[in-house]
């Protein structure tokens, strides 16, 4: 992150390193500036995932099959695909014997028995917050429950998650879907949810679902994924403030999209997903002297200084970094592969 001194709850202002120049040859623009919203970028679930690929292809050599996007991001996947990795939609397209990790979206159980099936061997970087959903719905099913997910029908999180349960799960996607939703039993009934939604958004739904069936229970704690709710605290900070807000991230990724979608009812004037710097236009930044920087939760932050160089070169070369959390969790790589690495860290130290 460059420059600057964090401090939490306040506005940290700092220059860019990586735009010097382009600060020198706009100093006539000192009105113009960009709020960064911390945090951003990479969680621990999007960091575990990646890194397994990589210590994968490290371990193993290339190929290792990947089965959907490891992470919904452009970039990310086409920097994997240069090292090795191959990605695929379904378990059918790996040779049998191959090495096949799982995205960190998760995957219904049946995909576990296809990859069993193939004899592949399989790497599980599913976010252990994923997991947790999974669990859920497998221990409320179990106990009788009809269970109402709130998600994104077609999302990999929401396919994977219905494969657990799936006599027992009715998939709703948001309030006017819950104002006509019919349900075996309103008397045992819990809502769950994809972990990558608008707080907001799933609030009301809930809010429709709960004047419905009174009786409606919650899950024992928060489904959405503590990032995902950290980053649109953070951008909500900055949008009130913005004139232009740019969220990072890509179309696929429903974290991403749901930032705009936070930036503009928090009180942006606009805002706008990019992949990356280079499909900006300029007419988004006529007559702005505020722009507001954040980035989904898959995205590297190397996008994001693309980013900041772009703007410092159109003039925005004051950044104030705005930080609203502190993120200090680390999950642990999958069980599958910190066994590989042990062992052959182990034959290295007999055989030197």
């Amino acid at each position: 992150m460059p420059g600057g001194t964090l401090g939490e709850g306040r506005v940290v202002s700092f220059v860019n390193p990586h735009t010097m120049g382009s600060m020198a040859e706009t100093s006539g623009s000192n009105d113009r500036r960009v709020l960064l919203a911390a945090p951003r970028g990479y969680c621990a679930g999007v960091d575990r995932a990646v890194v397994t690929v990589e210590k994968a292809l490290d371990l193993y050599g290339a190929p290792v099959y990947v089965r959907k996007q490891i992470v919904h991001n452009k970039h990310v996947v086409e920097t994997l695909e240069k090292r090795g990795a191959i990605f695929v939609d379904e378990v059918e397209e790996v040779p049998e014997g191959s090495t096949v990790v799982f995205s960190a979206h998760g995957v219904a159980p049946e995909v576990h028995t296809q990859a069993a099936d193939r004899g592949l061997k399989t790497i599980d970087a599913t976010c252990p917050l994923v997991t947790k959903v999974h669990s859920e719905a497998k221990r409320f099913a179990s106990e009788g429950y009809d269970i109402i997910l709130i998600g994104h029908e077609g999302h990999e999180e929401v396919v994977g998650t219905m494969g657990e349960a799936p006599e027992s799960i009715t998939l709703v996607e948001d309030p006017k879907a819950a104002e006509t939703l019919e349900v075996k039993d309103p008397e045992k009934l819990i809502w769950l949810s994809q972990t990558t939604l608008s707080v907001d958004e799933t609030m009301q739904t809930v809010d429709t679902l709960k004047n419905r069936f009174p009786n409606l229970m919650s899950p024992p704690s928060d489904d959405i994924c503590y990032a995902t709710q950290n980053r649109q605290v953070a951008v909500k900070e900055i949008a009130q403030n913005s004139d232009v807000v740019i969220v990072v991230g890509s179309g696929n990724s429903s974290n991403s999209v749901r930032l705009v979608e936070v930036a503009l009812d928090a009180g942006a004037g606009s805002a706008y997903r990019v992949d990356a710097a280079s499909e900006i236009d300029p007419a988004w930044l006529e007559g702005a002297s505020t722009v507001g920087v954040t980035s989904g939760a898959s995205v590297p932050d190397i996008l994001v200084t693309e980013v900041l160089d772009y703007l410092a070169s159109e003039g925005f070369g004051k950044v104030e970094e705005v930080p609203t959390a502190e993120e200090t969790l680390v999950f642990a790589l999958p069980p599958e592969l910190r066994r590989d690495l042990k062992a052959a860290a182990a034959s290295s130290d007999s055989s030197s």
